[in-house]
């Protein structure tokens, strides 16, 4: 007993230690540095910056590691789902014992059996999901893959008195999509990760205890 008093209280101290940040299931890291740029070009000066410059008839679209690309995200995803299920069965038997002598149990002899079995079922299911996601999230480039699609990932926490949220995007860009204004929309990019969570208590009241699911799992029934 005491042992099972000392694991609660070490998992409850764990728990409490616990961050309150969401996990992720985003491309991580979430930011990257700018990669140092080497241009034959003179040092810095009142207005030229050797690490900020770029051609002068290049385009200001997002294309280095460090650069920073805005999602619009506008997700909409309807699915309806219906089933019908129906069975039926029918089975009967009838049996008649003739009328022998010299036979033991001729009390039985000339009784009619007879029995019969029906089994029905019928089911039927529905199911209907909506989902609509609007939100605008500037994220970085993490990584230039070989064909010059962009890996990106970024979040944005939004700090309210009941707690904070957490909005995630990470996705590959094909630099083509790319608007002049330096905006993508989500519904673009490949292997994209939206995520939008929340923590504080209004959050946990939502979500079943640890001890709770711990049982839960081993239970039964």
């Amino acid at each position: 007993m005491s042992k099972l008093i000392a694991m609660l209280g070490l998992a409850m101290a764990l728990a409490g230690c616990a961050s309150t940040v969401p996990p992720s299931s985003v491309q991580q890291p979430m930011t990257a540095r700018p990669e140092p740029r080497n241009y034959a070009a003179p040092l810095n000066g009142s207005i030229y910056n050797v690490a900020s410059a770029r051609p002068l008839f290049e385009d200001r679209h997002a294309r280095f590691v460090g650069d920073t690309l805005t999602m619009n995200i506008a997700e909409q995803t309807t699915a309806s789902k219906n089933s019908e299920n129906k069975s039926l069965r029918t089975q009967s038997i009838n049996a008649t014992v003739p009328s022998v002598f010299g036979l033991p149990l001729k009390s039985l002899q000339g009784m009619n059996l007879s029995a019969a079995d029906n089994n029905s079922f019928d089911g039927q299911g529905s199911n209907t999901s909506a989902n609509d996601f609007t939100s605008t999230i500037t994220v970085t480039v993490i990584e230039v893959l070989a064909n010059g699609n962009l890996l990106v990932s970024g979040e944005k926490q939004i700090g309210l008195k009941e707690g904070e949220e957490f909005i995630r995007f990470s996705g590959v860009v094909n630099p083509a999509t790319i608007t002049t204004a330096n905006t993508v929309q989500s519904t673009q990019v490949a292997d994209a990760r939206i995520e939008y969570k929340a923590n504080g208590f209004l959050n946990s009241s939502q979500v079943m205890g640890w001890l709770g699911r711990f049982f839960l799992s081993y239970l039964p029934f």
